[in-house]
């Protein structure tokens, strides 16, 4: 599999497991791994890929309810076989 496909297919596992409020909190994570310097959920909501408005941070953070162990597995699988992860509960 080409590397786009397989970032695109990996993209989508992970937001079809985030369960409510999947397109705000899929946006944030973006935002999260994108801004450089962030010291509030306000200077996130500033990223240009989040395009919704700041409360909406807070809505998705409160609705979210992420499959934890399924997005766990799939952040797993990414990760090269000899890297030994180091994971809590």
């Amino acid at each position: 599999m080409e590397l786009l496909a397989k970032l695109q297919a990996f993209r989508q596992a992970a937001y079809n497991y985030l369960g409510k409020a999947h397109d705000a909190t899929f946006e944030l994570t973006d935002a999260v791994l994108l801004t450089r310097n962030a010291y509030s959920l306000a200077d996130l909501s500033l990223s240009p890929v989040f395009r919704r408005r700041w409360s909406s941070i807070y809505e998705a953070l409160q609705d979210s309810r992420p499959q934890r162990q399924k997005l766990m597995k799939l952040y797993l699988e990414q990760m090269a076989s000899s890297v030994r992860p180091l994971a809590g509960r």
